[in-house]
């Protein structure tokens, strides 16, 4: 076998067990001619997972070998080698696997996802490996809490996403600094700004706990806002910017009133002319939008879920697998949005909270200039919501 003698297949070494031990003679070493990383075609003999698993174990002095159910039929081989060898044998214990749904977390599975070109990479954002999952912005503290709420037994468990969502909001609420970002921008003219030059606003970052500091962000005769925060013929119940309905601009303490639409050729509206008013000068509006003023221009990935169906994996529910259930809406790339030039400065995976957005992660494929966010998760949904 290890002069290359016999085709892969054609040989294995087994340990020689008996029947007692309730394993019959597992393979400890098979040929493989698959060059090494690091030894190149030295070797065409490879150990097997049942021959190295305990033993790398004693070796490296690891106390509890924890594994998922599947390796709980190799139990036995595993304190039979130490044994034979006479080698320190760790105790080796098994727990039930933690599945999400509208996802796939084996690793065959999701190298065939990599492989098909259905996501990116193993860091992918729409998966659920670490690097994932730390790509999208899913703090440590809140992978560990959401596994600490579900428990750790013997049975295979699956749970909601937005289990694990609502445990990252928790922490991110508390650590990511707000900011204001316009994914559909539309241009406004506040035709009687109230000053020569644009004024400085002053912004919590934290507008539960001002004592966490402020960050200024510029307020001139044009903002932009976002496009859905307006409409000509707005349908019952809606309180944003309309005709003879005003809105306030957060954080400015102005309010402003549709004077002016201008229109393109198509029909498209492409700018508005308002006029302002101090807050306290009239009637309280009944909404305040977000905004932005001599912006800076950037990339914002949002995600959705990778599947279409709860159960990926489940021949009935998706008869023509996985690979056929994918989502051709789990991203959508706004390549020229606008944020607020408080973030000028942010680096890779540093987080905000873009009011009434969400909060989103600074994407590694940012560069000097052109900062690339990805949207970890939405807001909490608010049954209230404008």
């Amino acid at each position: 076998m290890r002069r290359g003698k016999f085709a892969e297949g054609e040989a294995t070494l087994r340990m020689k067990l008996v029947m007692e031990d309730g394993k019959m003679d597992p393979v400890a070493y098979r040929i493989k001619y698959t060059p090494h990383h690091r030894t190149g075609d030295t070797w065409c003999i490879y150990p097997t997972y049942d021959y190295t698993h305990c033993l790398c174990d004693s070796i490296e002095h690891i106390t509890h070998s924890l594994c998922t159910k599947e390796f709980q039929a190799r139990r036995s081989s595993y304190f039979w080698l130490c044994n034979a060898l006479d080698v320190y044998c760790p105790v080796q214990w098994e727990y039930g696997r933690l599945n999400l749904h509208y996802a796939v977390v084996s690793k065959r599975k999701i190298l065939q996802l990599v492989a098909a070109g259905a996501v990116r990479d193993w860091d992918d954002p729409r998966l659920f490996t670490l690097t994932a999952l730390q790509r999208r912005g899913f703090p440590p503290e809140a992978i560990n809490n959401f596994c600490a709420r579900v428990g750790v037994t013997v049975s295979q468990t699956t749970m909601e996403p937005h289990l694990l969502e609502a445990c990252v909001r928790d922490v991110l609420n508390d650590t990511a600094p707000r900011a204001m970002a316009v994914l559909e921008p539309l241009q406004v003219t506040i035709t009687n700004f109230p000053a020569v030059k644009s004024l400085d606003i002053q912004v919590p970052n934290f507008p539960a706990d001002e004592t966490k500091g402020f960050h200024q962000v510029p307020f001139g005769s044009i903002v932009f806002i976002e496009r859905t925060d307006f409409k000509e013929e707005p349908e019952p119940g809606y309180k944003r910017l309309a005709w003879g309905q005003p809105a306030g601009l957060r954080h400015t303490g102005y309010v402003i009133e549709l004077q002016h639409v201008i229109k393109g050729p198509s029909g498209c509206v492409e700018s508005l002319e308002v006029t302002c008013r101090r807050a306290d000068a009239g009637e309280k509006p009944k909404a305040f939008i977000h905004w932005v003023s001599q912006p800076l221009t950037c990339e914002i990935r949002l995600y959705e879920r990778l599947f279409q169906h709860k159960n990926p994996e489940d021949p009935a529910e998706v008869p023509g697998g996985f690979l056929s259930d994918l989502n051709p809406a789990s991203l959508q790339v706004v390549e020229a949005a606008l944020v607020d030039c408080s973030v000028a400065l942010a680096k890779p995976f540093d987080k905000f909270q873009f009011e009434r957005l969400g909060y989103f992660s600074v994407d590694p494929d940012s560069s000097q200039g052109q900062l690339v966010f990805n949207r970890t998760v939405t807001l909490r949904e608010d049954p209230g919501k404008v």
